[in-house]
């Protein structure tokens, strides 16, 4: 286990924070708290302004859009954003035949489509966990005029969508299920194929939110590991940086140069003691990991 300094940004006190993403136009960073009701997030490091939205849509993963604005994943569709006035406004609803299921994590690829990810709905109406009786979760591309593609089925809980600095390789997670895939993506077409299993250790918890370095390594937040992890593009890990927080959810690179690692934690349902030993859990974080990162893309719509 890697120990570098981790600093706690904001003492946040998520529930269930996620979604973690750099702005680099407005040089600000965007998280989100998953529970009800939401808070969509936004901190400038520069000068430490943190504002603050709320909304009764619960919200779990979000992108800039390239019209202004973001577009957000809701429990059961995607909408968009507009965080000058604070309105939240229906887009497009790829999932309408699984009532029981909700959207999790999601980011746009280089063309600018937003994938995103389903699972069983595991949040309850006063924010308890519920069980994920079965892997009912998708995986859908979702273009700038609001029209899908389903391109996986039969996942646990998704997590964590990236792709490779040349653009050829996705990686999608399934947390229930402890394992990361990595695909051969073709950009032009908007499909992945040749599906294969990049990493599946049991080792450092439940894979999570993910992002890539500009070496082309998979950066995994480890929720229950208390760590975060860089694994190679072959799957095997390379590094294991420890998180003072036993659920890290989510992962970026942000900063004026990309090298700067943010990270959002959850502190939903922890006992006394790992709040005893993990006081700030449910904070943003953040550390230098000595590599760059690649930016996040925006969505064509």
């Amino acid at each position: 286990m890697e120990i570098l300094p981790v600093t706690c940004l904001v003492p946040a006190a998520d529930s269930l924070g996620e979604g973690c993403m750099w702005d680099q136009k407005g040089a600000c960073l965007w998280w989100l708290d998953i529970a009800r009701p939401s808070r969509i997030h936004r901190l400038d490091p520069a000068t430490g302004a943190h504002r603050m939205w709320q909304t009764s849509l619960t919200v779990t993963a979000m992108a800039m859009r390239q019209a202004g604005g973001l577009i957000l994943a809701g429990e059961d569709g995607l909408y968009l954003f507009d965080p000058g006035t604070g309105a939240i406004s229906p887009f497009a609803r790829p999932e309408t035949d699984r009532p029981n299921n909700r959207f999790n994590d999601g980011a746009c690829d280089p063309q600018g489509r937003f994938w995103i990810g389903s699972m069983h709905q595991n949040i309850g109406p006063k924010g308890e966990d519920l069980p994920i009786p079965a892997d009912t979760g998708a995986l859908y591309a979702v273009d700038g005029k609001g029209a899908s593609v389903k391109w996986e089925d039969k996942v646990g809980v998704s997590n964590g969508p990236c792709w490779s600095p040349d653009g050829r390789t996705f990686y999608f997670s399934d947390s229930k299920n402890q394992v990361t895939y990595a695909y051969d993506f073709d950009g032009a077409a908007g499909r992945i194929s040749n599906r294969r299993v990049l990493n599946d250790t049991k080792d450092y918890g439940y894979p999570d939110g993910a992002t890539v370095d500009a070496e082309g390594f998979l950066w995994s937040a480890r929720w229950e590991g208390a760590c975060v992890l860089r694994i190679d593009p072959k799957g095997r890990i390379d590094r294991v940086i420890a998180m003072p927080a036993e659920r890290p959810t989510c992962v970026c690179f942000g900063g004026p140069n990309l090298d700067t690692m943010y990270v959002t934690s959850s502190r939903a349902h922890l006992d006394q003691a790992s709040m005893a030993r993990y006081p700030l859990q449910g904070g943003l974080f953040c550390f230098h990991p000595g590599v760059r990162g690649t930016p996040k893309f925006t969505f064509a719509g």
